[in-house]
């Protein structure tokens, strides 16, 4: 899987000498002298027949070394590989770790919401209350002022031509209370 190559640097690092008081990290050309300089970590062979389950508890290292495993394993034949490495390369390649984990926990959605609710029930109060305190409307907003508007429409010839003047105007007008 050229996903799993991508994950790691192609030249190993190898830091030099400090020179002129600054440290220097130069990358190997030859990748077998890397190689046969001693580790300082020891890197067990995990075991790939549960990764999905042991993934977040591995160190750094301990993921590299199963990166580097696992890219091992895909040299081979995929004919002879066994359904659990074949598991365990799509979950190293693809799986919901690292860039790809989930952004909210399992369960979140629901308690986002319920907080959404919460906020609109709660935006609706204050509405309300507000709204209580406020004070009646105008005088003029009533069918009798609505009926007298349409009259003074009608005198005047309000936009005679789609309008209440118009000829054949089969509207309510300005009324619109019952």
């Amino acid at each position: 899987m050229q996903a799993l190559r991508l994950a790691r640097p192609r030249l190993p690092l190898r830091a030099t000498a400090n020179v002129g008081g600054v440290r220097a990290i130069a990358a190997t050309a030859n990748p077998s002298a890397a190689q046969s300089a001693p580790s300082t970590t020891t890197a067990s062979v995990i075991p790939l027949s549960n990764v999905e389950a042991q993934w977040e508890r591995l160190s750094s290292e301990e993921q590299l070394a199963v990166h580097q495993q696992l890219e091992e394993i895909q040299k081979k034949d995929w004919k002879t590989i066994s359904i659990d490495e074949k598991k365990a390369a799509y979950y190293v390649a693809f799986g919901p770790h690292g860039p790809r984990k989930p952004v909210t926990p399992p369960g979140g959605n629901l308690k986002i919401a319920l907080a959404t609710v919460g906020l609109i029930g709660a935006a609706g109060g204050i509405f309300l209350a507000v709204r209580s305190q406020g004070p009646p409307p105008p005088r003029t907003i009533n069918k009798e002022w609505e009926e007298a508007m349409n009259e003074r429409a009608l005198e005047t010839k309000m936009d005679p031509i789609t309008g209440i003047a118009s000829e054949g105007y089969s509207g309510k007008g300005f009324v619109t209370h019952k």
